[in-house]
This record gives structure tokens, C-alpha cells and sequence, in this order.
């Protein structure tokens, strides 16, 4: 049934509702199983328009989730999903139906499977390309232990692209597995699917032949003459058998409809009676059975709670990966030697602009992060000025090339550090909270972090005017509205800037060094201790988390009586660190607030809950900054 409106309402879902566990399901007949599949649809049509979220994916594997449940003896067996945008209708069978629409709220079910929530979540994932390393550890850790459980991994065509995935492939023909990988293949990650692997996965559809099992599991290759496979990159027709996976010693079977799911099962059932490394190839359709998210998959990914009621939100601010976005334009025009890079995040990262005016100049490496940094640095080696548009979290996985491959040859690469700090609802799988700290123990970088939109754009041209690797960090979402001065303007390298004092002329005085999205808060906390004690405070931006503005550290540090330092960063190794150390190194005693993220992950939350939990608004810095300003005072007397 193709639905055309996300339902206000709860649907009516008789079947579904007496599912609280797989073994209920298991216990239906296979006959009854479209019927499961349809409701479990509308329900999550409506979940995830009460709470938002990932949407196109879950709609796309509803069957094959009712068929891996079906067939498979969970939570016995082990079934490990990738990334977790896929995961809404796993958590709907495995007991957790009625707090689906609590998903990625404060107290919630988290965004992805999580080990804490569920037995049935074997692996917690966030990052893609992760799910057949981790079910082959299983496979082989039962192996040991000399239990015969049943081991399946299911990973999207578009996961595949990344070198984890098929690092884990070679080492599971290795051992000889017994891992069933679930070839989830809809053409598309986030994006479309990009690259040679996506064109192989179109020949292996066009040639109009599957590899099927016969009643006593035994393989044959079946001819389907009318087959029609909407790719948009079709491929000459090959053989069955001459594919990837057959090549590198993987049972191949497929590709199946992955929306059938009595054929799902009879194939899931089929291939579960063999042994070692097996792959089944399933084509499934991104947003199926909603209109809508059929019609535009890249739209229908994710959606908020307004795309249910209707409603859109049009703040005044433009996003930040709008201002780079516009950013990446301009400098582009002015400069012939810019080349952007994303892997497989041009929506996100706001390059779908520029993929569209300077498409020879544009690279989508697909879900490839390592690669990404390195193609930068081979770019850069031949004179060019490569940008890597790179989410925080997502750079953690390019760690080494950065140091290795950019940074160690001082490379003229410039990173573009997308959703630093907390990112609310999709909880610390993607949180940015750790780049000021693997960042600036490397050497050669410079770090920046903006303290509103108009300043990530002149950052951005300072960064890549620089002559080495060079980032930019800045946070998910609005910026603060302020204007966004067309000409590109380059800053000092290292130089911080005082942005509000308040009663200069006390005797006594409280310095706040504030970073990237905790400035403008910090200056709201200050102008409340003003207000509520005879003191000084001086707010400065620092702008730079390597080089630290060390001069006007010095300068203050003569005058203040006490330093705070505030980001939207892990306190432990962060940019306070930086400035702890600084003064370590230049003998300066002076008393330290470090005020930041704990060390701890934090649970999914609204951005303005964390923050807020955390003590990072400007209520939270009051306070925090009060209290020792008080301890200190009394000590003093």
C-alpha cells in the first residue's frame, strides 16, 4: 500500500500490538506476515512524525526486518545493523513499540541501537561500515566458545564504500566464517550512491539474473527477462556468478526483492542451513510505501516534527553549513585552484551549490573519510587548494591520515569541521566534542572556531589562505543573525580579540576566555556578574585554539584574579588545557575555571537540554563561575 500523508493519529494496528517480543512474531504464520509488515509501516509512519528522526531508511527495510526476526532466533542469534538508520522498526519488534515516540528525546530510546537499551541491540553503531567487522568478532567469538548461534549483519549498499567494510569481508573468507552478511542495496546512502562499487551493483541488477536456492539449498542461477532496475547508472550486463563478493570467496545469492518478505523468508531460511561466509543481495526502496519519500529520498532522510503537522520553521539566521556553502562559491570564483571534498555529506554539508556550479571541481568520495583526507593531501601535493568538508565526529575516522599524510608533510589542506560540539538529538554517536583535543596535539595545524556565522566566513578564507592544514570548527544548526559581510576578510593568524568589559574600574577582576559557540552566552554570564557582584569581567574571544593568543593571556594574566575558560568541547585535553598549559609553561599561577563538556557521553537531548545539563548556557557559566569566584573570595579574606 503506498501512503500519501503521515498519519495525526495513532493507527489501528491490531497484529502489530501483539508483538512484544520476536517470538510472537515467530509464531504467526508466514502467510500473515505482509499483513505485519503493513502496520508495522503505518506505525512507524506515524512515530516518526511525533518525534522526528530517521525515516527514508526505516521505511525501506520494513520487510526484511520482519524476515530477519522471522527467521532468525533473536536474541540468540546475533543480528547487527549498521549505522542505525535503519534500526526503527528492530526496536518496534524487540518490545520497545510504545516508547518509539520518545525516540532521540531527553530520557528516550536512543537514535541507533545502543548495548544499554536492549538486549537485542548486539553492537551500538552511529558511524557507518562497522557491522560486518563487528559480526564477524561474534562469528568468531561463538566459534570459540563452540556456540552454533547464527550471526547476520546488514549493511547498505551505500556503507559498503568504505574500506572498514571491506577489510572485514577479505578477513571473514580468511577464517572461514559462518556470517551471513544482508546486502541491503536501495542505490543511495544519505545521498545517491556514488563511485565504482555503486556502478558493480547496477551490472550485477542489469543483467537480469539472480542467484537463487533450490528446495535443498543448493545454488542455480535464475534469468528474470522483465526485470526493470531503476538505477541511474546502468552498467553492461554480466554474469550471475562474476561478482565481488563470489570473487573473494563469499556465497552469493541475490539480488532478492527485499519488500517481498515470504520470498525473504524462504531465502533467509534457506540460507541459514549453510556454512561459512554468505552474502544475500536484497534491492529495497528508500522511503517505500510513502509517496513522498519515494518520490525525493535525499529530502525524506531524516524528518523533523514539523514535516508532520505541516508547519516549517523559517528562522532569520542561515545555517552554518549554509555559510560555508556560500563561502566555498565565493572563494571558488576568486581562486580556480579550490577543489571540495565530501564524503558522501554534500547535503549536510552544504555543497549541493557548488556540486551544481563547479561540478569539475567537486569530489564525493562516498562514506570513505580516510580516503577523503588523503585525496586532499595528493591534490595539494600538486599545487591545488583542496577543502574537506567533514562533520567533527566523522573526522575521528581520518585521524591518522591527518597527521600522517596532511599535517607531517604540512600540507596546504583546509577542513571545514561541520557539527562541532553537542548535536542534540542524535546523541554521542555524533556528538563533536573531541576535536580541539586530537587537533591540536598535532603539529603544523591551525584551529579556529567562530564565535558567530559572519566570523566562520572570514575564518574560513583565513584558513585557506594559510599555507598549511588548517580547520575550521564550527557548530550544528542556526547562526545567531547577525550580517554576513560579503568581502572576504582575512584575520591575524593567533590573535584573539576583548569583546565586552563590564565595571573597569573594580578593583577586583574575572577574565572569561571564551571559544567559538560559548562566546556570545559568556558575554550574557558576564553582564550577570557584573550585575550581581562589584567586579570586573572581561570577556575575550579567543578565535584561535592553536596558536593561542599567548600575549593577551600574559597581558590579563597580570591584571585578572581569576581565568575561566568556556567551550562547547570536552574540558579534559581541550582548548582550556591548551591554555593551562600555556601558563605552566610561562610560570603563571594564576586560580582556573575550565568549564566544558564532562567526561562522560552524553544521552540524546534537545541542544538547548544539554547545554543547559551540562552548565554551558549562560545561566549554568553564571553560576559555575559565581561559585568559585565565591570560594576564592572567602579564601582571599
Amino acid at each position: 500500500m503506498l501512503y500519501t500523508e503521515i498519519p495525526a493519529q495513532r493507527p489501528v494496528t491490531p497484529l502489530l500490538d501483539e508483538i512484544n517480543h520476536p517470538q510472537q512474531l515467530r509464531q504467526l504464520e508466514q502467510s500473515q506476515l505482509t499483513q505485519v509488515a503493513d502496520q508495522l509501516r503505518q506505525y512507524i509512519l506515524y512515530a516518526a512524525g511525533q518525534s522526528g528522526g530517521h525515516f527514508g531508511a526505516n521505511l525501506g527495510v520494513i520487510e526484511l526486518t520482519v524476515a530477519l526476526h522471522y527467521c532468525f532466533n533473536t536474541p540468540s542469534d546475533r543480528l547487527i545493523w549498521d549505522v542505525g538508520h535503519q534500526a526503527y522498526p528492530h526496536k518496534v519488534l524487540t518490545g520497545r513499540r510504545d516508547r518509539l515516540t520518545s525516540i532521540r528525546a531527553k530520557d528516550g530510546l536512543a537514535a541507533f541501537p545502543a548495548r544499554e537499551e536492549s538486549e537485542f541491540d548486539t553492537f551500538g553503531v552511529g558511524h557507518s561500515s562497522t557491522a560486518i567487522s563487528a559480526g564477524l568478532g561474534m562469528a568468531l567469538a561463538r566459534r570459540y566458545q563452540k556456540d552454533p548461534c547464527q550471526v547476520v549483519s546488514v549493511v547498505g549498499d551505500g556503507a559498503m564504500t568504505a574500506g572498514m567494510a571491506f577489510e572485514a569481508l577479505n578477513d571473514a573468507v580468511a577464517h572461514d566464517a559462518d556470517l551471513i552478511v544482508i546486502l541491503n542495496d536501495n542505490d543511495m546512502s544519505i545521498s545517491c550512491s556514488t563511485g565504482g562499487f555503486a556502478k558493480h551493483l547496477a551490472a550485477i541488477w542489469e543483467q537480469g539474473q539472480s542467484v537463487q536456492l533450490d528446495d535443498q539449498g543448493q545454488p542455480f542461477i535464475q534469468s528474470h527477462p522483465d526485470w526493470c532496475y531503476n538505477s541511474r547508472l546502468h552498467q553492461p550486463a554480466t554474469d550471475a556468478a562474476d561478482n565481488l563478493f563470489k570473487a573473494i570467496g563469499f556465497d552469493y545469492f541475490g539480488p532478492f526483492d527485499g519488500h517481498d518478505v515470504e520470498q525473504l523468508v524462504n531465502v533467509l531460511n534457506a540460507v541459514k542451513k549453510r556454512k561459512g561466509p554468505r552474502l544475500v543481495h536484497v534491492y529495497t526502496v528508500k522511503g517505500k510505501g510513502f509517496a513522498p519519500a519515494e518520490a525525493d529520498q535525499i529530502k525524506y532522510h531524516a524528518i523533523g516534527k514539523s514535516t508532520a503537522s505541516g508547519a516549517s520553521s523559517q528562522p532569520n539566521a542561515p545555517k552554518y553549513a549554509d555559510v560555508f556553502g556560500q563561502w566555498l562559491c565565493d572563494e571558488a570564483e576568486q581562486d580556480n585552484r579550490l577543489l571540495a571534498i565530501t564524503p558522501a555529506m554534500c547535503e549536510g554539508s552544504g555543497m549541493v551549490k557548488f556540486a551544481a556550479k563547479y561540478p569539475e571541481r567537486y569530489f564525493d568520495v562516498a562514506i570513505a573519510e580516510q580516503h577523503a583526507v588523503t585525496l586532499a593531501a595528493g591534490m595539494a601535493c600538486e599545487g591545488l587548494k583542496p577543502v574537506v568538508a567533514i562533520y567533527s565526529t566523522f573526522l575521528q575516522r581520518g585521524y591518522d591520515q591527518l597527521i600522517h599524510d596532511v599535517a607531517l608533510q604540512n600540507l596546504d589542506v583546509t577542513f571545514g569541521i561541520d557539527r562541532a560540539g553537542l548535536v542534540g538529538e542524535d546523541g554521542p554517536t555524533h556528538a563533536g566534542a573531541y576535536d580541539y583535543a586530537y587537533m591540536r596535539t598535532v603539529p603544523n595545524i591551525v584551529i579556529m572556531a567562530p564565535k558567530d556565522e559572519n566570523e566562520c566566513r572570514q575564518m574560513l578564507h583565513t584558513a585557506y589562505l594559510h599555507p598549511g592544514p588548517a580547520a575550521v570548527r564550527y557548530p550544528r544548526g542556526n547562526g545567531l543573525g547577525v550580517h554576513i559581510e560579503s568581502e572576504l576578510k582575512s584575520l591575524e593568524i593567533g590573535r584573539a580579540e576583548v569583546v565586552a568589559s563590564f565595571n573597569t574600574d573594580a578593583s577586583a577582576r574575572i577574565t572569561i576566555l571564551a571559544f567559538g559557540s560559548r562566546v556570545s552566552v559568556a558575554i550574557a554570564a558576564a553582564e550577570q556578574l557584573a550585575n550581581a557582584d562589584s567586579v570586573a569581567v572581561d570577556v575575550i574571544n579567543m578565535r584561535f585554539v592553536k596558536p593561542l593568543d599567548a600575549q593577551m593571556i600574559r597581558d590579563y594574566a597580570a591584571k585578572t584574579d581569576l581565568f575561566v575558560t568556556v567551550e562547547e568541547h570536552a574540558v579534559m585535553a581541550g582548548a582550556g588545557s591548551a591554555v593551562n598549559e600555556l601558563l605552566v609553561q610561562e610560570q603563571i599561577l594564576k586560580p582556573m575555571l575550565n568549564l566544558g563538556l564532562p567526561d562522560e557521553f552524553l544521552a540524546q537531548a534537545t541542544h538547548h537540554e544539554m547545554l543547559h545539563d551540562c552548565g554551558l548556557d549562560a545561566q549554568g557559566i553564571y553560576r559555575s563561575i559565581m561559585k568559585t569566584w565565591t570560594q576564592l573570595t572567602v579564601e582571599i579574606e
